[in-house]
């Protein structure tokens, strides 16, 4: 499985990218939303975690950009995660987009889960 999350604290991505070592994925990390969407022009990913709040462009503009391609790549699975808990952020983020929603300190059990359910669902092809 190859991974692209896109998050602007270093911190967050190291410790999500131990996570998905273990599940023996490879992930690339993007600092920022206009980095990612350069990453997926240039290479292919099996799934996307995107945060939200982020310096310049933001995670549901990017998703946007994401969904609005003319080819297989604006179908790949975006979870977002984010720190933010505003009460209708959820499903705000699922009509923007997004496929699945985690909250922040992401737990490696609710990470996989979702991807998960991403496969369940028939959403990319998460084996890797």
């Amino acid at each position: 499985m190859n991974v692209l999350f896109v998050e602007d604290d270093p911190m967050n991505r190291r410790v999500v990218k131990d996570m998905l070592d273990v599940a023996g994925a490879s992930m690339t990390g993007a600092e920022s939303a206009e980095l990612g969407l350069t990453l997926i022009d240039e290479r292919d990913f099996d799934i996307i975690l995107m945060d939200l709040r982020m310096p310049g462009m933001d995670g549901i503009t990017a998703i946007r950009h994401i969904r609005a391609r003319r080819d297989a790549k604006a179908s790949l699975p975006v979870i977002v995660v984010t720190a933010d808990t505003a009460v209708d952020l959820r499903d705000y983020c699922l009509r923007e987009g997004a496929d699945e929603v985690l909250f922040k300190p992401v737990a490696m059990d609710s990470l996989f889960d979702a991807i998960g359910r991403l496969l369940a669902r028939g959403q990319g092809n998460l084996i890797g």
